[in-house]
């Protein structure tokens, strides 16, 4: 166990230290990763359960040796673009709202990508790889540049990178280099109904 990591994120119960260890830093090296890494994470998303099975997440990708790279960067906005430059890929995660084996709308579509993802940024954790997930983008344009069908809808990005020191951060993002806090369970789980 990561003794910072459970300073900023206390457990009520004992859990895997790679799940307690999982966070989202900013800092990396700008080095490229290589093909097996990246093999490594999509497999781990791939094996990801799904309603019906339906596997409807897709990933599309550009890493930092890609002609696409610059393309994928300019969806961030300036906040991320400002760290995400030294990412050795940034991912874009979609999912399709329908399912293939009758065309009906999907309600869990976003919920099983976003299952992907964990799986996704587990492996990556258990590698030592940054794997942080984002909301500041422009989901029009990313789907535009992946050329997306229109059943498909963005989710999120992610930016995947090799892990450096916060120092290589600006001053400001230095601050922000640490573990997020959680909310205690009393305010996310409840028994029987909402209210209690």
């Amino acid at each position: 166990m990561d003794e910072s990591i459970a300073k900023h994120r206390p457990t009520s119960a004992k859990i895997h230290p790679l799940i307690h260890n999982r966070w989202s830093p900013r800092s990396m090296t700008g080095e490229s990763l290589t093909d097996e890494e990246l093999a490594a994470l999509f497999e781990a998303a791939r094996l990801s359960p799904s309603c019906y099975n339906a596997q409807p997440w897709r990933f599309i990708y550009a890493t930092n040796n890609d002609p696409e790279w610059n393309a994928f960067l300019d969806l961030l906005v300036d906040f991320n673009k400002s760290w995400c430059k030294k990412a050795g890929a940034l991912i874009v995660i979609a999912s399709r709202k329908r399912f293939e084996h009758n065309e009906k709308p999907s309600q869990t579509h976003s919920f099983d990508a976003g299952a992907a993802c964990m799986s996704l940024a587990l492996e990556g954790a258990s590698r030592g790889l940054v794997v942080h997930g984002m909301g500041g983008f422009d989901y029009e344009k990313a789907a535009i540049l992946t050329k997306l069908p229109a059943d498909f809808e963005v989710n999120a990005m992610f930016a995947v990178g090799k892990k450096a020191s916060k120092e290589s951060l600006s001053p400001e993002l230095q601050e922000k280099e640490i573990p997020s806090g959680r909310r205690p369970l009393t305010e996310i789980i409840f028994r029987g109904n909402y209210h209690n």
